[in-house]
C-alpha cells in the first residue's frame, strides 16, 4: 500500500512575475527538449484589490462574461503558458518565462475564433504531449452560462479537441473530424484530462473524464500509435478491463471515478507502479490511485492530504478544492519525491506540494 513518509507545503507558484499576472488555474506540464511547457486555463491580468474577492467585485458576483474591466482585472486570457528550463522544484518554481506576444504581453496559445465571443465562450487547458517537431495542446471549449446556484462561476462542457504547433512560434491550429474542432462531444469523455506515452509498448494512452447520469465523474482511456496520432478514425477505447480494445467509443468502460475532471498519470520508478493523482470529488482530498498498467486494475484512492483552507474573507460558496495533478517532471530519486499542483479556488494560483514516499 502506498505510504506518504513526508508532505511539504511550497504554497502558491508564480505569484511574483513581470505581467500583473493575479491568478490562473488549470496547471498541466508537459516536458519539452530540456525545459517543461506549464499550460493554464484562465489567466487574470491586473490587480487584486485588498479584502475583496476576484469572484465579487465590489461585494457582487461576477457574470458569465469576460473578466477584463472587472474589479481590477485588466484583461483575461482563457489558456496561457509558460517555460520552465530548471527541474529543482525544492524551494518552489522561481526560474520561469511566459509565453508573450511580440509587444510583451502574455499570449493566449489556442486563440478564440472569430464566431466565438469571449463574453460567451473559453478555451481551457487539458494536457497535451511534443512529438518530433510538433507540440499538440488537448483542450476544452466552455460555454459561460448564468449565475451558478452555490459558486460564483457557472458554465457547460461543449466538447473537447486537440490542437498542434510548435514550440518556436507558439501558433497553433485546431484540428477537426468531420469539420467539427470538437473531437470529443459534450457526452463524450473529454480527452485529454492526462497523456502518457508509454516506451514500454510506444502506445500513447489519454485518459478522458465525463460524469455518468448519476453525476459520477468517471475516468476513460484510449490509445493510439504516436504515428498516427492526428488520426482520430485510429484511436482505440479500452471495453474490457482484460486489456481489450475497440475503436467504437460507445462500448468504453470506465477505469474509475471520482476526479473533478483533471488528473495526471505516470510510471513511478521507486513505486513500480503507474501512479495517477486528482482531486477526490470537492471533497479538498488529493488522492493517488496505483496500477501495473496504464489502463489498471486501479487502486482505491489513498489519501495523500486533505486541503484545509483559513479563509480571510466572508465568502457565499463553499471551499473549492480542483485541478490537483503530478508533475513529473520535477520528480527525485527515481520519484521517491513528487511535486503536485492544486488549485483553491480563492487563491487562484497553483499551489505546490512535495510529497515523499516511505
Amino acid at each position: 500500500m502506498l505510504k506518504i513518509k513526508s508532505i511539504r507545503d511550497l504554497g502558491p507558484q508564480f505569484v511574483k512575475n513581470d505581467h500583473k499576472m493575479v491568478g490562473q488555474d488549470g496547471s498541466y506540464s508537459i516536458p519539452l527538449n530540456g525545459k517543461c511547457l506549464w499550460f493554464f486555463g484562465d489567466t487574470l491580468i491586473g490587480k487584486r484589490i485588498p479584502g475583496e474577492s476576484l469572484w465579487y467585485p465590489g461585494g457582487e458576483k461576477i457574470g458569465p462574461e469576460s473578466m477584463a474591466g472587472t474589479g481590477g482585472i485588466e484583461q483575461m486570457l482563457t489558456n496561457t503558458g509558460l517555460l520552465i528550463s530548471n527541474n529543482n522544484a525544492e524551494n518552489g518554481l522561481h526560474e520561469f518565462e511566459y509565453i508573450r506576444e511580440p509587444d510583451g504581453s502574455l499570449k493566449q496559445l489556442i486563440p478564440l475564433k472569430p464566431d466565438e465571443n469571449p463574453d460567451e465562450f473559453r478555451i481551457w487547458c487539458l494536457h497535451g504531449i511534443k512529438l518530433k517537431e510538433k507540440l499538440y495542446l488537448f483542450y476544452q471549449k466552455i460555454e459561460m452560462l448564468g449565475e451558478g446556484d452555490i459558486l460564483p462561476v457557472n458554465f457547460k462542457i461543449l466538447g473537447s479537441g486537440l490542437s498542434v504547433g510548435s514550440d518556436k512560434d507558439w501558433n497553433f491550429n485546431r484540428l477537426t473530424k468531420n469539420g467539427s474542432d470538437l473531437i470529443w462531444r459534450e457526452r463524450e469523455p473529454q480527452f485529454a484530462s492526462a497523456v502518457f506515452h508509454s516506451l514500454k509498448d510506444d502506445f500513447i494512452y489519454l485518459y478522458g473524464v465525463i460524469a455518468n447520469e448519476a453525476g459520477v465523474q468517471q475516468c476513460y482511456i484510449c490509445r493510439v500509435n504516436p504515428n498516427d496520432f492526428e488520426n482520430f478514425n485510429s484511436y482505440e477505447y479500452l471495453v474490457d478491463e482484460n486489456n481489450v480494445w475497440d475503436k467504437d467509443l460507445k462500448k468504453a468502460i470506465p477505469i474509475f471515478t471520482g476526479m473533478p475532471n483533471e488528473l495526471s498519470v505516470s510510471y513511478n520508478n521507486y513505486l513500480g507502479k503507474y501512479l495517477s493523482v486528482h482531486s477526490l470529488d470537492l471533497t479538498g482530498k488529493i488522492v493517488a490511485r496505483t496500477a501495473d498498467n496504464p489502463w489498471g486494475p486501479w487502486s482505491h484512492p489513498i489519501t495523500i492530504k486533505q486541503i484545509k483552507v483559513k479563509r480571510k474573507l466572508d465568502l457565499k460558496y463553499p471551499t473549492l478544492i480542483y485541478a490537483a495533478k503530478e508533475h513529473p517532471y520535477l520528480s527525485k530519486n527515481d520519484g521517491k519525491k513528487i511535486y503536485i499542483t492544486y488549485i483553491e479556488f480563492e487563491e487562484y494560483f497553483p499551489h505546490l506540494l512535495e510529497v515523499e514516499f516511505e
